[in-house]
């Protein structure tokens, strides 16, 4: 007798399933994208008991016929790829035919449809036990999927609590709205709304349906395109994180998709921006040409290949670091009043139009001051004058107006005041934020090596003495002058003149730290580190008294930065109280509440 045979359908299923639907989140991906490739303009998902007890999925899509409702169950049934042409140009969320028949197989299943012309309903119970009955011609189509792996209970045992079912399942139709505006989305779950956007196809009201408010008025457009790739969507100001990568939403061609490639990108772009361990809210849309990805990676399709991966990720760099330098980041201490998205859809278009406007005068100011340079008549008298009016219009350009200081509270935020209004900075957090960029400039500049009176010895623990020493030319390139001195010992005879005086011990044993724990990271990465550690030893510390003088020239200095708004790790330097705010506050205006 053969020992080769070929499997069961319903075997075959079971193990298909395995791959496709593994916890309740899978079951309502795979429904949610069936309607959405059927055309619906509103799709609703209600549960019983986040999904374990029951998942049921309408849509008003363009329905099925009694036969299509039959084969639907059958595996690697599609209508969605016709030949072998069709994979490399997929446009469609589904085109496998592994869903329907997978869930079925490992769960009680409904499934009422309609074409508008005749109704048909379909019940199958663990795979087997195949049913059709007519049913009404109300276009759309409704499944209902019950007791989920109620005959794997390997399977169910290992479910998760109902709160990360549910959990993972508000996440994905999160997604989904955001992917789809112009759907109308509702989420429930134990006749709990959870989720209910409009379909108006304003992606601005699906942020403020799923984030709230504060979060909505704080995201920024982004627009681009290069010869590849169309990118669209919203990033959100560094002030607003969270504390995992789960608010970074990347869509290819309206497809939810999971790449930790382009996920590295766009948090690099905030480097600096935002504190190490927090992380943006972006919802970006990647339209290109089907034929340059590739879906057809893993069965849940949430994987993806490009084929010109480098061209999207300049792109991404490009829109994101523009906005970032663009715009003024100083956080708003003052309570937002805003209530509706109507109010924060309007408060954006007109920070909007401000940017436009702002944006208008810098390039009126630094063309004025192309063609003064070019005049060729030397004239002392006017070259002065015109020095000084370039040194004011210099100053327009800068993302943050001249501050006066007014004091220093619990000696570490300086108090100022312009005619927008109050200003608190962090002298520690805006002085690093200062040295930092000099001591890159610096870095990337010519090093000038200065002589240490009183070489400095440093005795390392074996491990690190081996790493430290391996590494003897890179330090050696930044102006280092280091050798090996007696047993796991280093002497350091020079520094970079970009350690500023008094402080070279200091500076110098946290850079051999650096080093001496160093992993395999790129060379850009380690300037960053030896930058900033350098600019935080140098930089004046909190709960520390500075004059009067030294509170100006960090306001003066800060104003100069490429980024004033947060110090190299990515805290906040200023934050500000508006006029407008306090006296609201206050209460000396009309709308006071």
């Amino acid at each position: 007798m053969s020992k080769i045979q070929v499997m069961d359908e319903v075997l075959a299923n079971k193990i298909a399933a395995g791959e496709v639907v593994e916890k309740c989140m899978n079951v309502v991906k795979e429904l949610v994208e069936n309607s959405i490739d059927a055309k619906a303009s509103e799709i609703s998902i209600k549960l019983v008991d986040s999904g374990v007890k029951e998942i049921e999925v309408s849509d008003n899509g363009i329905g099925m016929d009694p036969e299509d409702a039959r084969l639907a169950f059958s595996r690697h049934a599609t209508s969605k790829l016709k030949s072998l042409d069709d994979l490399f140009y997929i446009e469609s969320l589904g085109f496998r035919g592994e869903a329907l028949p997978s869930i079925a197989s490992v769960s009680n299943v409904r499934l009422k449809t309609s074409n508008g012309e005749v109704g048909t309903i379909v019940t199958i119970n663990g795979g087997k036990d195949l049913k059709i009955e007519r049913g009404d011609i109300q276009e759309g189509t409704t499944i209902t999927v019950s007791d989920l792996f109620y005959n794997t209970p390997v399977r169910l045992k290992y479910l998760k609590n109902l709160y990360t079912e549910l959990a993972n399942i508000v996440e994905y139709v999160n997604k989904m709205a955001l992917s789809y505006p112009s759907i109308k989305f509702t989420l429930i779950n134990n006749d709990k709304l959870l989720l209910n956007t409009d379909g108006s196809g304003d992606l601005l009201k699906v942020i403020y349906e799923i984030y709230g408010v504060e979060v909505t008025r704080k995201m920024i457009n982004i627009e681009g395109e290069n010869d590849d790739y169309y990118i669209s969507g919203f990033i959100s100001y560094p002030e607003v994180t969270k504390s995992n990568r789960n608010a970074i939403t990347t869509l290819v061609n309206g497809r939810v998709i999971k790449n930790n490639e382009l996920n590295k990108v766009i948090v690099d772009c905030y480097h600096t921006y935002i504190p190490k361990g927090k992380f943006p809210i972006c919802i970006i849309n990647i339209d290109v040409d089907p034929i340059l990805v590739d879906i057809n990676i893993h069965p849940t399709k949430m994987d993806i290949k490009f084929s010109k991966l480098d061209s999207l990720k300049d792109l991404i760099i490009k829109l994101i670091e523009k906005k970032l330098k663009e715009l003024t980041l100083i956080p708003d201490a003052a309570t937002r009043y805003l209530t509706s998205v109507n109010e924060v859809s309007k408060q954006i278009n007109v920070d909007r139009e401000v940017r436009v406007e702002e944006n208008k005068k810098i390039e009126e100011i630094q063309l004025d001051f192309e063609v003064a340079e070019e005049k060729p008549v030397y004239n002392e008298k006017e070259d002065k004058k015109e020095k000084e009016e370039d040194k004011i219009e210099e100053k327009e350009t800068y993302r943050i107006k001249k501050m006066i200081p007014r004091g220093v509270v619990f000696l570490t935020y300086i108090v100022a005041e312009n005619e927008d209004g109050m200003y608190l900075i962090d002298q520690h957090a805006a002085a690093e934020r200062i040295n930092f960029e000099k001591v890159l400039k610096a870095i990337k500049e010519e090093v000038i090596p200065v002589d240490l009176l009183v070489p400095i010895k440093i005795e390392l623990p074996q491990n690190e003495f081996i790493i430290v020493k391996e590494n003897f030319d890179l330090l050696k390139s930044y102006g280092f002058d280091i050798e090996e001195f007696g047993f796991n010992s280093i002497i350091i005879r020079t520094y970079p003149n970009w350690i500023k005086e008094g402080f070279e011990e200091e500076c110098i044993r946290s850079l051999i730290d650096i080093v001496s724990v160093r992993e395999e990271i790129d060379l850009d990465q380690f300037i960053w580190r030896m930058a900033a550690t350098t600019a935080c030893r140098m930089s004046v510390m909190a709960n520390t008294y500075i004059s009067e003088e030294e509170q100006q020239w960090i306001l003066d200095n800060i104003r100069k930065c490429e980024n004033p708004f947060t110090c190299p790790h990515g805290r906040p330097t200023i934050i500000t109280y508006s006029k407008y705010e306090l006296e609201r506050m206050f209460k000396r205006t009309k709308d006071s509440r």
